[in-house]
């Protein structure tokens, strides 16, 4: 990744720090931080893209509009919204053309956002609707913090939560992803924690023990795990037959969690491949070691799968069966699925005309 952000050009500050805005309005202007940091704080902080109203603006008028019209318009549009019982799905157009999609899920006292990665996914897993697209491109930067932006500014939602756990795996583009996060956990713009940010995984190792080294510290990360033995997982799951079931578990036992935290695993239970007895038994030995959450959820059908979900009691049972071994599981309801945005149904509505620049 280029880590140098001063020929960056201002428009792309959805992925800049405050620093490296500012840095970055020096290179271009010559004007030193009393002037660039209340841009900054006016847009990433306070959703204004409107300048006239900083106390600078009497002052240097030339100045803010030249940084407006230098900044220019947001990248994405958002095309299309869809609610379904405080779960709100919307649709953003990129500046090529290409559609992504992300999702609000209100919480108990916030509001989670569950945020795009990638266009399309390139992991394969059988029971995910983007795994189907393949992957198209990354987003940048930019593309990822502007979603949580919009979901605030545009949409009027206080998101305080996010999770990458939407379109794409984030540990394949883990550069942008990394970067993505550094601006929002800014205090002087999007000021989200860094403990209120998950990344969620199929498994891709060495990413994991890149995400590891992250400088102050990591993140919370979650691992969408599925199976219980390299068997089964490889059948539903490609990434497992280069990242095997015991390569991952000692990246996570490497993994270095903030105090009194865990690791959260993803369980989608799928009927007649990954929900009986001796599945719930297998689990709970591989986790035995590891300092988990296990999330139990049932299957979300998509088009085309070939799989079928469980019964609800199916699912209870095999809660019941990973508790006798003392396992720590929570069964997750099911939170979007009328609007096809619950978990892994996102992107099946991708527009099939790829501009030829992405194939």
């Amino acid at each position: 990744m280029n880590t140098d952000k001063r020929q960056r050009p201002l428009s792309d500050i959805f992925s800049l720090t405050h620093d490296q805005f500012v840095d970055a309005a020096f290179h271009r202007y010559g004007k030193k931080a009393y002037y660039s940091s209340p841009v900054y704080r006016q847009i990433m902080k306070n959703g204004q893209t409107d300048l006239s109203a900083l106390d600078s603006a009497d002052r240097i008028p030339q100045w803010l509009d030249q940084t407006e019209a230098d900044l220019g318009p947001m990248r994405g549009k958002v095309v299309k919204r869809i609610d379904d019982g405080g779960v709100a799905k919307f649709v953003t157009r990129l500046d090529d053309g290409l559609d992504i999609e992300s999702v609000i899920i209100p919480m108990h006292r916030r509001h989670t956002l569950c945020v795009s990665s990638q266009v399309g996914c390139r992991m394969g897993c059988r029971f995910c609707r983007t795994g189907k697209m393949g992957l198209i491109r990354n987003l940048d930067a930019g593309e990822i913090v502007e979603q949580i932006f919009t979901a605030r500014h545009g949409l009027g939602v206080d998101v305080r939560n996010v999770v990458f756990m939407g379109m794409g795996e984030p540990l394949d583009n883990l550069d942008n992803v990394v970067q993505a996060i550094r601006v929002l956990e800014d205090q002087r713009g999007m000021d989200i924690a860094r403990r209120y940010i998950t990344v969620s995984t199929a498994g891709v190792v060495d990413g994991i023990d890149r995400l590891a080294r992250l400088d102050d510290g990591p993140v919370n990360l979650a691992i969408s795990l599925n199976a219980p033995n390299d068997e089964v997982r490889s059948r539903i799951m490609p990434v497992n037959r280069n990242n095997p079931m015991a390569a991952l578990k000692a990246s996570l036992l490497r993994y270095p969690l903030r105090k009194k935290s865990a690791c959260f695993i993803e369980y989608v239970l799928i009927q007649g491949i990954n929900d009986r007895p001796e599945h719930a038994r297998a689990l709970a030995r591989y986790l035995k070691p590891l300092p988990v959450k296990l999330n139990l959820i049932a299957y979300n059908p998509t088009p085309d799968s070939g799989l079928q979900a469980p019964s609800p009691d199916a699912v209870e049972q095999f809660r019941s069966w990973l508790v006798a071994e003392k396992v720590f599981v929570r069964q997750r309801g099911e939170k979007g699925g009328a609007i096809m945005a619950a978990c892994g149904q996102l992107g099946g509505k991708q527009r099939l005309s790829v501009p030829e620049h992405c194939r």
